[in-house]
């Protein structure tokens, strides 16, 4: 088993986003095998240093490198290659990604329907508030937090605590998913625009448009990472 600290040199990555070209650097140098099977990978500091980005960029890609199953972070110990090529089902947490999509909206579509009618103006003002943050924040680990949030709020102005209680179990699993998705071109900006819907309907109190404007939402979820596997699957 190597250390690679010192051994391996990252290259610059010029205008390309930093999450995007760190985690294409490293995956390449991994599949390729510069980086082999066992090896440690420098610190988030050390590799931070390299690519010329912050330590929340290296800790994004090597959240992005472990749930694709080619890494795994050990507490004290520093973050290892586990495979060549990422697995065929993403893992968030202890869920796969195939295990999140078939239970949430069995939990978050029907949390919506009930907060059209159940919610307060103190719950609508705090979705609306929430909602505005989103659109407006520009650090996508900061955007992550505000998403989670709101689905939280969701789930507590639906006045069924089990929901809240659920959501709250899965929340790291979920944050985690978010992170990975929000890699995808554009992902964010369509995320707005059908949390805006979500609200607006339960603002409403229109039960059949917060369920469908949630299923929605869940359902472009569900194809972003069915496209993110797929395209594994072609490298």
């Amino acid at each position: 088993m190597n250390d690679l600290s010192d051994s391996w040199t990252a290259q610059p990555g010029g205008r390309v986003g930093a999450v995007e070209y760190v985690l294409r650097d490293l995956r390449e140098a991994i599949t390729a095998g510069v980086v082999r099977v066992g090896d440690r990978l420098p610190s988030e500091q050390a590799l931070a240093a390299r690519y010329g980005v912050s330590r929340t960029v290296v800790r994004e890609v090597l959240r992005v490198l472990e749930t694709r199953g080619m890494t795994v972070t050990r507490t004290g110990r520093g973050t290892f290659v586990t495979a060549r090529q990422p697995a065929r089902e993403l893992r968030f947490g202890g869920y796969s990604a195939a295990d999140l999509m078939e239970a949430r909206p069995h939990i978050e579509v029907a949390a919506a329907g009930l907060a059209a009618v159940r919610r307060d103006e103190r719950q609508i003002a705090r979705l609306q508030e929430l909602q505005e943050q989103l659109e407006a924040e520009q650090d996508a680990e900061r955007w992550v937090e505000l998403d989670s949030a709101l689905h939280a709020e969701i789930a507590t102005a639906s006045g069924n605590p089990v929901f809240a209680d659920v959501l709250d179990h899965v929340r790291f699993a979920l944050a985690h998913q978010s992170s990975v998705i929000n890699l995808t071109p554009g992902r964010r900006a369509q995320s707005d625009s059908e949390h805006r819907a979500i609200i607006a309907a339960i603002a409403r109190g229109s039960v059949t448009e917060a369920e469908d404007s949630m299923s929605f939402h869940l359902d472009q979820v569900k194809e972003v990472l069915l496209e993110i596997t797929a395209l594994d699957e072609q490298r």
